[in-house]
């Protein structure tokens, strides 16, 4: 059996894995005849047999996490960090909130590993026994072929469809430990006091996702670049696998704009650089918005125009991961060719009101083929759009996120504008891919859109604000159910692009 679970290409030794299962299988018939007459035999065996090929397992609620004392956070003034509590009954981590799928095992004897026969010699062999290993055997055989040995193809395995499971080790950072997290997304020093939030990991159904291992990136990411392009969720995300990294060796900032959007560190020990370009559009724009989201005009943008924030680079970088989405949702005014071709929410302008989809489809489009024809050799990653979890509103009036625990499958679906920024995503990597494969280009899809749906937990909500209650505990406060805390649920989005990236 080791040899079969060592197999690594099930196409290659096709016909060998048959012709052992029928000799095995044909062996244990003439077993069978030969010792047919043995009174202590045939009695047990129908029994005997159900027991020895049932498939035992721990179920996940036996996990014993204990119930830490009240989380308490002492924090005078920023920049000061709150340690990360055990974790708390918030976590729901008890088997009542498990999947109800998960049974208790009726019955923990021995007897469920091998059948228990009544010994009969024949050349000092248990005569059952050998006929229950050899069913065993023949069993497994057959188990394994009919599921096409799912784990040896772990490769061509949805990581994007799971579920997310207690975690009772926690993160791999603190915000204590990591100083690169920004404020807005510190709900820890910010004052929120659940914890639970942070003791679930990503678990994908079909396969095995192993943990990040930092250091390993690290040594595979020697001498060179890597670069999140995007908004200000590449943003969270650049910080997100910074501070995991920082396990191993803390980076050192070298370079950011004048606006301090786009950003650059370096890991000397490794000679390797992460960059944070922003960039949300992908196209050139010229935005008027401040740093809470407040537009003064419309959106300029330019529909056949790449932002060279991000192709001047492109070149030079081994590694990198490019989304756009929800800034196309935004009053604009379309050009091309220099010229005004229509707009989105722009009343009393007297031109043609085209929506945000003819712009994503065109600026989306744009940037893909730039990418599928470039020659690159890198590897390069398209990732969806993320949800948001506004409930009661959205950001600009009233709109909250007040959930302590990830939703359970179906509760949430995805918002109807998600929905179109995903269909339009999904096409255009589609067409893209086809192109891009036909250049030798690397291009691969992060698909995290319904990773995160069930994670309404994660947001920092009030507590993108320091401490926003401790005035007033009834004050009126801005939400923030789009970006994610950290340490957060964002986190395992590295867990996936080690396995798709390096691991893979």
């Amino acid at each position: 059996m080791k040899l079969i679970w060592r197999l690594k290409s099930l196409n290659k030794y096709n016909n060998w894995i048959f012709k052992l299962a029928i000799a095995t299988l044909l062996l244990g018939f003439a077993f069978r005849l030969l010792f047919y007459q043995s009174s202590s035999f045939e009695p047990n065996i129908e029994t005997a047999f159900a027991e020895s090929t049932e498939l035992s397992k721990e179920p996940v609620s036996s996990v014993d996490i204990s119930k830490p004392p009240p989380v308490t956070v002492d924090i005078p003034k920023p920049p000061l960090a709150a340690d990360i509590p055990n974790p708390t009954s918030s976590a729901n981590t008890s088997k009542d909130s498990l999947s109800s799928d998960l049974q208790e095992p009726e019955d923990e004897t021995p007897q469920k590993v091998l059948m228990i026969c009544k010994i009969e010699t024949f050349g000092g062999f248990c005569h059952s026994s050998v006929v229950a290993i050899l069913n065993a055997g023949i069993f497994m055989i057959l188990l394994r072929l009919s599921f096409g040995f799912k784990e040896l193809n772990a490769g061509k395995c949805d990581l994007f469809t799971g579920d997310w499971i207690p975690n009772p080790s926690g993160p791999m950072y603190t915000n204590s430990s990591c100083s690169l997290i920004e404020g807005h997304q510190n709900c820890m020093r910010n004052g929120r006091t659940d914890s639970g939030y942070l003791f679930w990991r990503w678990n994908p159904r079909d396969c095995q996702l192993p943990p990040f291992n930092a250091l390993r990136f690290l040594e595979v990411m020697r001498n060179k670049r890597w670069a999140l392009i995007g908004d200000s969720i590449s943003r969270n995300h650049v910080q997100s696998l910074l501070c995991i990294l920082s396990t191993v060796e803390q980076a050192v900032e070298v370079y950011h704009d004048e606006e301090y959007k786009s950003k650059r560190w370096y890991f000397p020990s490794y000679n390797f650089t992460i960059s944070n370009i922003w960039s949300p559009f992908l196209v050139k724009a010229a935005i008027f918005e401040d740093n809470d989201g407040v537009s003064t005009s419309e959106v300029q943008l330019q529909l056949d125009k790449l932002d060279t924030n991000w192709t001047n680079l492109y070149q030079g970088l081994d590694y990198m991961i490019i989304s756009t989405g929800k800034w196309f949702l935004k009053a604009a005014i379309y050009h091309e060719n220099d010229t005004v071709v229509g707009c989105h929410i722009c009343p009393g302008k007297n031109l043609t009101e085209k929506g945000f989809v003819f712009a994503y489809e065109k600026a989306l489009r744009y940037a893909m083929n730039f990418i599928a024809t470039s020659k690159h050799k890198g590897l390069i990653f398209f990732r969806t759009s993320t949800p948001d979890h506004f409930e009661n509103g959205e950001w600009h009036n009233g709109g909250n996120c007040t959930k302590t625990t990830p939703a359970k499958e179906g509760e949430i679906e995805l918002k109807d504008l998600n929905k179109i920024l995903r269909t339009v995503e999904l096409a255009e990597f589609e067409k893209a891919s086809a192109k891009a494969a036909e250049n030798g280009v690397n291009l691969k899809l992060l698909d995290f859109t319904n990773l995160l749906l069930s994670r309404p937990d994660g947001h920092p909500g009030p507590y993108r604000q320091f401490h926003p209650f401790e005035q007033d505990k009834n004050a009126k406060v801005q939400n923030d159910c789009l970006h994610w805390c950290l340490p957060g649920p964002i986190d395992y989005w590295n867990d996936v692009i080690m396995e798709m990236g390096i691991n893979g």
